[in-house]
This record gives structure tokens, sequence and C-alpha cells, in this order.
């Protein structure tokens, strides 16, 4: 059995981290994150916009972030 996941997976203040969606043949590859260190956010549409949301969060928000502590 899987579980269910919940219905809404975007990153909050309560629950930060990195979301991203692949785009269909209906829709292009979105993008989110909340950096639980910084309280940064940002948000992306497109394959190279969230590749390059995903490489910045990387490099300077949630595991830059917990690396330090």
């Amino acid at each position: 059995m899987f579980r269910k996941l919940p219905a809404d997976l975007t990153p909050t203040e309560e629950s930060p981290g990195l979301r991203v969606k692949a785009a269909t043949k209906h829709s292009r590859s979105q993008g989110d994150y909340v950096c639980g260190g910084c309280g940064a956010e940002d948000h992306a549409n497109g394959n190279a916009d969230v590749k390059a949301l995903v490489d910045d969060y990387t490099a300077h928000h949630g595991p830059a972030h917990r690396g330090s502590r």
C-alpha cells in the first residue's frame, strides 16, 4: 500500500522546503521554496527557471543553512 500524500505540498513558513513539479503536455514545470534558515522564498515556471531555482536553493538556502548549524 502507498500512503496518501497531502493535497498541497507547497512549502510554507511552518513547513519550509523545496517543491518541484514536472511539466506535462498541458503545463510548464513549476517550483517553489521557502527557506527554514532565513525565511527566503521564491517561485519559478519553466524548465530553465526551475533549474535555476533549485540551484539557488541548494547553494544558498535549505542545505546551506543546515550545514552551518
